[in-house]
């Protein structure tokens, strides 16, 4: 099996090295552009059963009694599903779609003084823009003192349509803060965008595949040559949401056809041979019954993939913390269903599984989508509890001498406030400018005693 190929790999073991020798208004009525489509829940190979899923005498436990334990040089890279799309006041003028579904109001608060957002969850900092320096710089931060080694971006390409320039845009600022924290990125194309903008008279049909692989020569100009995009086998991984559109691999190979070096190619829950030779699997919520996704189904999806992979090549599985969407509720559609989170076992039990079947990478979905409650953000309901996770499994199963805990997650909010706080104030930010780059570098006592300096007010 072969594994990822990066310079960041050897900052991983000085990073390790180092930390053991130290030890130590009126709400808008609708967005001022059509929103971003939701990504649906859709299997790529299996359409929705009318009955549950069959349990088969060689039914697995989902959940494992007993940590898998994974070598530290070929331990799979931890990735998160992150989504850029979100506008907020007053970097944008208006709350974006993802905040109000044209539903709810974020302008207006409740008595403990959060904002009627379009989610199950509130996140700590409050409802976002995506283009926030703070923010930005508060996620990374996050996910270094969690273990994540990167991220894989939902990418609805460049074209000036919709908000998709808008969430381009978004996405190069992340990946300016992926890079200074020495962490790695990837993209996960939504080739649905193609089908939308013929829909709405943005393109023509004859121009689909000239537009597509417009978008793939943007990734090779902008993204997949610099040295923290994900590669395999000097290759960068290209993730693609389905594919929903472009349903064929000779489709896969036109669009490459414009490229230097062909991408490795990973789609959801089954591969296109030859141009795809693995994929990944995403929370099977078409499985549902009743409106809920029981345990039992989630475990035969998984199981069933995880038997597909034996002569992949590189590969990723998936972790989920649950299922919760507000879709009915804004009324967007009737909703995909429900998975519970079992007060974080449900996360467990998925990274668990994925570690034991030797995946190249594992994807955490989702760092951030609000709307369907997948989110393992940091939230008012739940605090830093899957980060937490992610941490001691790290320890268990991976490294036993990984040192960060979950009293080191707040350091980052402390952060985050301190820059809202003191906005404008260079000599503030230039000291927490070297607080960040002291948590990058493994030495938290001396982000401490500069964040001490500065009470945090109260908001």
């Amino acid at each position: 099996m072969q594994k990822f190929s990066s310079p960041y790999k050897i900052q991983y073991f000085l990073f390790v090295l180092l930390l053991v020798s130290c030890k130590a208004k009126t709400a808008p009525t609708a967005t001022l552009v059509p929103p971003t489509p939701t990504p649906a829940p859709v299997s790529t190979d299996t359409p929705a059963p009318t009955t549950a899923p069959p349990i088969t005498p060689t039914h697995e436990p989902l959940y494992l009694s007993t940590a898998t334990v994974v070598p530290e040089e070929s331990r799979p890279l931890l990735l998160v599903h992150y989504m850029p799309w979100y506008q907020a006041p007053p970097i944008d003028s208006a709350w974006g779609w993802h905040w109000t579904m044209n539903h709810f109001n974020p302008d207006l608060k409740d008595e403990n003084g959060r904002r009627d957002v379009a989610s199950h969850f509130y996140p700590l900092t409050g409802p976002y823009d995506s283009r926030d320096p703070a923010l930005l710089e508060y996620q990374v931060l996050l996910m270094k003192l969690s273990g994540i080694d990167g991220v894989i971006v939902d990418w609805y390409g460049s074209e000036n349509f919709w908000d998709y320039g808008l969430l381009n845009e978004s996405t190069q600022s992340l990946f300016q803060y992926i890079k200074k924290a020495g962490l790695l990125f990837s993209i996960c194309y939504e080739d649905q965008t193609i089908r939308l903008m013929i829909d709405n008279n943005h393109i023509a049909l004859e121009d689909a595949r000239t537009n597509a692989q417009k978008e793939m020569l943007y990734l090779q100009e902008n993204l997949f040559s610099d040295d923290a995009y994900l590669r395999s086998s000097e290759r960068p991984v290209l993730f693609v949401f389905g594919p929903q559109y472009f349903k064929s691999a000779s489709d896969w190979k036109k669009l490459f056809s414009v490229l230097n070096v062909n991408p490795v190619l990973i789609t959801e829950d089954n591969p296109l041979p030859p141009v795809t030779t693995s994929s990944y699997p995403w929370p099977p919520m078409w499985a549902s019954q009743n409106g809920v996704l029981n345990e039992q189904a989630l475990n035969d999806y998984l199981n069933s993939f995880y038997k597909k992979t034996a002569n992949w090549d590189f590969w990723v599985a998936s972790a989920f913390p649950g299922f919760k969407d507000i879709y009915k509720e804004a009324g967007v559609s009737e909703g995909y269903g429900f998975l519970d989170a079992r007060d974080g076992e449900t996360f467990k039990s998925t990274i668990q599984l994925a570690l034991k079947n030797n995946p190249d990478a594992i994807q955490l979905v989702t760092w951030n989508d609000y709307g369907e409650g997948t989110n393992i953000e940091p939230t008012i309901e739940y605090g830093y509890k899957y980060l937490g996770i992610v941490q001691d499994i790290i320890r268990a199963s991976i490294n036993p001498h990984f040192a960060y805990t979950s009293e080191n997650l707040a350091l980052p909010l402390q952060i985050y406030k301190l820059r809202k706080q003191y906005e404008g104030n260079s000599d503030v930010n230039t000291q927490l400018d070297q607080a960040f780059l002291s948590i990058i570098a493994g030495d938290l006592n001396a982000a401490k005693a500069i964040i001490a300096q500065y009470p945090i007010t109260p908001r």
